[in-house]
């Protein structure tokens, strides 16, 4: 069975991953795009072979599913509209900018018995996901870092700088959910969070998770481009495990393996439960920052 999806949003985001691969699928139909602004709606509807919609109802009413590509405040309310419609969801990370609109996705997609994916792209990359169902398989581990150092506002001119969100709320919630992403599966949930400010944007974060290992994770958008990267890390009973590089496809591809989960008949740990925890470590820590 064709899964008939519609995609809310026209930023650099839908342009690079969702509508690419809506449009390859073999199982998906991109059946049509909304977005703020009506002339990109168009491009994107031309480029990918899509009908670009005028009002977003109506694009929700047409089809089986719903990919949102929207800043995470309105993402939070078009997936409780799309929701009580009866359609699946297939959502971005952050989930939501409050714990209380996060939660009312999750009531939302709960009483209408719909699938929900959020895309934490690490957890539909095969060669990253791989990795961390390999350690979380493996157990043992005494502590975890996951680093997240981006230049998004530092370096050239990126695709993402123009964001109002992302200017808003800094590394915390942009990269904070790649990191929690990673340590939570191999680690085990947050009970303790601790936040400290650096330099720019720059968050400090210290976990405690349930089984008593303990991890830390610095998110920026603002770091210096030539000390931008990722390092992820892992120590205990089998010594460490660091995470490899290259091993990250395209994101069009993960965003393929997300449309299968979508699309397949067991709930994927990345649904709108998960979207909800990472929200509310993010809000817990960004109340102590003040």
């Amino acid at each position: 069975m064709t899964l008939r999806v519609g995609l809310l949003g026209t930023g650099p985001w839908a342009w690079k991953a969702h509508a690419p691969a809506l449009a390859a699928h073999p199982g998906a139909e991109f059946a049509g795009v909304w977005g703020r602004r009506p002339e990109a709606a168009t491009a994107i509807a031309e480029q990918f072979g899509a009908r670009a919609y005028g009002d977003q109802d109506a694009l929700i009413a047409d089809v089986d599913a719903i990919a949102i590509a929207l800043p995470p405040h309105l993402q939070a309310q078009a997936a409780v509209a799309a929701a009580r419609a009866g359609r699946h969801l297939l959502l971005d990370k952050p989930l939501a900018a409050t714990v209380d609109d996060a939660r009312a996705v999750v009531e939302a997609v709960d009483a209408a018995g719909v699938r929900s994916v959020v895309f934490f792209t690490l957890r539909f990359d095969e060669g990253a996901s791989g990795w961390i169902d390999t350690q979380a398989a493996a157990g043992g581990w005494f502590t975890g870092r996951a680093d997240w150092y981006g230049a998004v506002f530092s370096g050239d001119a990126s695709p993402y700088a123009d964001s109002p969100w992302r200017r808003e709320k800094g590394g915390l919630w942009d990269v904070g959910p790649h990191a929690l992403s990673v340590l939570l599966p191999v680690l085990g949930d947050v009970t303790e969070v601790h936040a400290a400010r650096g330099r720019g944007d720059t968050v400090h974060l210290v976990l405690r998770h349930e089984g008593g290992a303990s991890s830390t994770a610095v998110l920026t958008l603002t770091a210096p481009p030539a000390g931008a990267g990722v390092a992820v890390e892992f120590r205990g009973e089998h010594g460490v495990a660091t995470y490899p590089e290259g091993i990250n496809g395209p994101a069009v591809d993960a965003m393929a393996r997300a449309i299968d989960a979508l699309a397949g008949p067991e709930p994927h740990p990345c649904d709108v439960h998960f979207g909800l925890r990472v929200t509310e470590i993010l809000a817990a820590a960004e109340e102590l920052l003040g």
